[in-house]
C-alpha cells in the first residue's frame, strides 16, 4: 500500500475520517466531529499541535491518525508527546511507524527533549517498545457502567452550609471553577505535572470545550464560596456520557464530596437519555480508584505510557 501523510485539513470530511477511527480504537473516549475540528483549529499557539492523517493513496481513505504536539501546561518544559492510531485492517503496513517517525520529528523540530505516548493494547505496546520507548510506569485504566440497569447510589449527605448545583449556575463567570481546578490538578498523579495558570487558555479548551456539558457537570460550594468539589461532565450529544477530571480540594477531603458531585452527574446523565457512562483513572489514584468501584464502573481496558529521548 502507498500511503500519503499529511495535515488535517478544517472544514472537511477529515473530521468525520478521524472520528471513524477514534470510535472503532478508543471506544472509551468520546469524540464528536464537531469536537475533532475545534481540538485542531483552537489549539493554543504554544502547544505546536498537528493532527496528520495517513491516507491509502489508491483509494483515498483515512487509515491512520497521529496527534502530537508540546504538552505548554507541563511542569517540566520540552515534554513532547504523540498518539498513533492505525485501523486494524491496515496494521503491518509501515503505517504506524510512518506516523510515528513524524511525530518525531516535528515535536523535534519544535523543541521537545522527549516525547511520549500511550499504548493501549499488547500489539501496541510491543510496537512502541520495539522503537525504543521505555515504560514511565504510569497506566491509565478506562471504565464503564451501563446507566439502562445501574443501582446508582444517591449523593450522601453534606456537611452543614454545602451545597450541589451544576455549572450552569456560575452562568458566564466560571473564575470559580477555573481556581478549583487548578489547585486539584497540582495533586493529579502524572508522571510530569501540569500547571493550569491561563484563565483565557482554560476558558477556551475546557470550558467551551464542545463535549463539555455543562448541565451534567457537578460543584459543591462551601459555606465560604468556594468551590470545594466538582466532577466535569462530557457528553457526545446521544447516549454516551463521559466524567472527565473529578477534584476535591485539599481544604474539604475527607467529606464523601467525590461522591456526592458525582452521584449528582450520572443521575442527571441518566434522566437525560445517557445510557453509557465512561471514565478513567490513573493506576495511582486509590482514593478515586474506590469512588468509581462504589459506583460499580467496570474495567474496560488499559494504556500504558511510554517515553523516548528525542535528539
Amino acid at each position: 500500500m502507498t500511503m500519503i501523510l499529511r495535515d488535517y485539513r478544517p472544514r472537511t470530511d477529515d473530521a468525520e475520517s478521524v472520528l471513524r477511527i477514534r470510535r472503532l480504537l478508543l471506544p472509551f473516549n468520546l469524540s464528536t466531529a464537531e469536537a475533532v475540528e475545534t481540538g485542531v483549529t483552537a489549539a493554543h499557539p504554544d502547544s505546536r499541535f498537528r493532527l496528520v492523517l495517513g491516507e491509502d493513496d489508491a483509494s483515498g481513505r483515512v487509515v491512520g491518525v497521529l496527534r502530537a504536539g508540546v504538552d505548554h501546561q507541563s511542569k517540566e518544559p520540552g515534554q513532547g508527546y504523540a498518539g498513533v492510531l492505525v485501523h486494524p485492517d491496515h496494521r503491518g503496513q509501515g503505517v504506524g511507524s510512518a506516523l510515528l517517525r513524524a511525530a518525531e520529528e516535528h515535536t523535534a523540530g519544535v523543541g521537545a527533549r522527549v516525547l511520549r505516548i500511550w499504548a493501549l493494547d499488547e500489539p501496541g505496546r510491543a510496537f512502541t517498545q520495539k522503537r525504543g520507548y521505555q515504560p514511565t510506569g504510569h497506566a491509565l485504566h478506562y471504565l464503564g457502567l451501563d446507566l439502562t440497569s445501574a443501582v446508582l447510589p444517591e449523593p450522601p449527605p453534606l456537611p452543614s452550609g454545602f451545597s450541589l448545583r451544576d455549572t450552569t449556575s456560575l452562568g458566564d463567570d466560571p473564575r470559580a471553577l477555573f481556581d478549583a481546578d487548578a489547585e486539584v490538578v497540582l495533586d493529579e498523579p502524572d508522571s510530569v505535572g501540569w500547571v493550569l495558570d491561563d484563565y483565557e487558555d482554560w476558558l477556551a479548551h475546557d470550558w467551551n470545550d464542545p463535549l463539555h456539558d455543562r448541565a451534567l457537570s457537578s460543584i459543591v460550594v462551601a459555606p465560604d464560596g468556594r468551590i470545594a468539589a466538582f466532577t466535569t461532565a462530557h457528553s457526545d450529544g446521544e447516549n454516551r456520557y463521559r466524567s472527565g477530571i473529578t477534584g476535591v480540594r485539599r481544604d474539604f477531603r475527607g467529606l464523601g464530596l467525590a461522591k456526592a458531585v458525582k452521584s449528582h452527574s450520572l443521575h442527571k446523565a441518566r434522566a437525560t437519555g445517557h445510557r453509557l457512562a465512561v471514565t478513567s483513572n490513573n493506576d495511582e489514584n486509590a482514593p478515586m480508584r474506590a469512588v468509581n468501584t462504589w459506583f460499580g464502573y467496570a474495567h474496560g481496558t488499559t494504556e500504558v505510557e511510554y517515553v523516548r529521548p528525542l535528539g
